[in-house]
């Protein structure tokens, strides 16, 4: 079994001054208003690859800062953050106008299956980035029978474990403020509707 994760796992982790509990990233539910609260999940995870690129480890009143500043930038629309171009080009006035250096690889998963990148371009696009110590912000427009993902939803992967035959993979994700895991090639045959990767370098 080989693992690739992110180096500076610590960074994810978010103390809450008040109840003392340590989250593993940001939780959309931290959001004060309803429809954020709803629909916030890309940037929410914008939010994690901002928090994981500033190097260093912060409080929930803090990551909820963060979090409502990317609600500016990766706004959700009335069906919410439901493609990777209206996240990446978020994220990206956001670093423009943070006057932050950025850079973004994209993997769009089609809903037509003759349309889909192979299994192995997924699998080596987030192997590649984690090896660059990136994260990846994934879209899931259809979890198919992959019951710890959630439909219609951004998360974020922070490591890759599998098998030789690399057919045999599961990835960590950051959602709602802890670690879960998910199998990469259960996700990718047997979702309706597909979704998308974008890892982002941001200085």
């Amino acid at each position: 079994m080989t693992k690739k994760v992110l180096r500076n796992l610590e960074y994810f982790e978010i103390l809450d001054e008040e109840n003392k509990a340590v989250y593993k990233g940001c939780s959309q539910v931290w959001y004060k208003k309803k429809w954020r609260k709803m629909a916030g999940c890309g940037p929410t995870a914008a939010s994690n690859i901002v928090i994981y690129s500033n190097k260093n480890k912060i409080n929930k009143r803090s990551a909820l800062k963060i979090m409502d500043e990317l609600w500016n930038y990766v706004t959700p629309t009335l069906m919410g953050v439901n493609t990777t171009e209206i996240f990446y080009d978020g994220f990206m006035k956001y670093a423009a106008e943070n006057s932050r250096k950025a850079l973004f690889k994209v993997l769009d998963i089609p809903k037509e299956k003759e349309l889909r990148p192979s299994y192995e371009m997924m699998f080596d696009f987030i192997e590649s980035s984690l090896d660059n110590d990136i994260p990846i912000a994934f879209l899931n427009l259809c979890n198919g029978e992959e019951k710890c993902l959630d439909k219609w939803h951004w998360v974020t992967i922070i490591s890759l474990e599998y098998e030789v035959d690399k057919h045999s993979a599961a990835v960590e994700i950051l959602d709602e403020g802890m670690v879960k895991k998910i199998s990469l090639p259960l996700w990718y045959e047997t979702t309706t509707l597909g979704g998308g990767l974008v890892s982002f370098f941001l200085e």
